[in-house]
């Protein structure tokens, strides 16, 4: 039996939930730098050259210090807090970016992704590529160089996506998303609901396309995702209602596209899962 071809699984998730990058900053850093999390940016940093050590002052769940003296990046999903302590004089060099994802926390990537996953520039397979495109782009300024530093960021950061879903265990990867697309049979189903969030997703028919019997998938899905795949779909869904109501999009039209009966059934869902009706959650949003 020959085997199953590969899938794609990022770009129907990443099409409805971009992630844009922003040159920050290229070149040394010396002394204390300080990364706030009230401006709201995830970050990706390339320690290029250079020792670090990174404090995360008052943070939880991340070590409150750690130390680098090889090339690593440093990717922050969700705003964090975070201070580079670089040699004073000779300091080290970066070239970094501030990341802002679609619906910030809503993002379903920020969501799955640990706070901090800080790995050598040599473990990432096909990143010398892009990264010496970027670091040509950033050593000095051209015509278009931070429409181009940026667009390269955000290659880069692809890259490092693809590596994650290769190595969720390596990167501390919880239960969740990321893990979901790193498993074989689960990641066709994943990707079909996200392709297609409004077709009529039975337990049967989520379970034929892993491959898998009904209970065996169940307890798959709960297990290495980390809720029940009727859980993950409602979420998905209200997901994509809520970016689609920021873009204007009419509830009646939403419903329909997001596979509930009517409005009323989708307002339900969407007040059950983020505790108001759509139109009061937007008003909020938007305030």
């Amino acid at each position: 039996m020959p085997p199953d071809p590969p899938i794609d699984r990022l770009s129907g998730l990443l099409e409805r939930f971009r992630v844009q990058a922003q040159l920050h900053h290229s070149g040394a850093l010396c002394g204390l730098n300080h990364f706030d999390a009230s401006a709201g940016h995830g970050y990706l940093h390339v320690l290029r050259r250079g020792s670090l050590r990174v404090s995360h002052p008052g943070a939880q769940d991340v070590p409150r210090s750690l130390s680098f003296d090889e090339p690593t990046l440093l990717f922050y999903a969700r705003p964090l807090t975070h201070r580079f302590h670089n040699p004073p004089e000779e300091g080290a060099d970066f070239t970094c970016a501030r990341l802002i994802f679609d619906g910030g926390m809503r993002h379903p990537l920020a969501r799955a992704l640990p706070p901090l996953i800080a790995v050598p520039l040599t473990r990432v397979t096909g990143l010398d590529a892009a990264l010496e495109l970027l670091f040509a782009e950033t050593d000095r300024v051209r015509c278009g160089q931070r429409l181009l530093a940026d667009r390269l960021f955000e290659v880069v950061v692809l890259q490092l996506l693809r590596w994650l879903l290769d190595h969720p265990q390596e990167a501390g990867v919880r239960p969740g998303l990321i893990t979901g697309l790193s498993d074989p049979r689960l990641a066709r189903v994943l990707v079909a609901l996200h392709e297609a969030p409004g077709e009529a997703w039975t337990l049967e028919r989520m379970a034929a396309c892993a491959g898998m019997s009904r209970t065996a998938f169940a307890n798959a899905f709960r297990e290495i995702v980390g809720q029940t795949p009727a859980d993950y779909l409602s979420d998905w869904r209200i997901a994509l209602a809520q970016s689609r109501l920021r873009e204007g999009r009419p509830i009646k039209r939403l419903a329909e596209e997001l596979g509930y009966a009517n409005p009323s059934a989708l307002s339900r869902a969407f007040t059950a899962r983020t505790g108001m009706p759509p139109r009061a959650w937007l008003a909020r949003a938007q305030a």
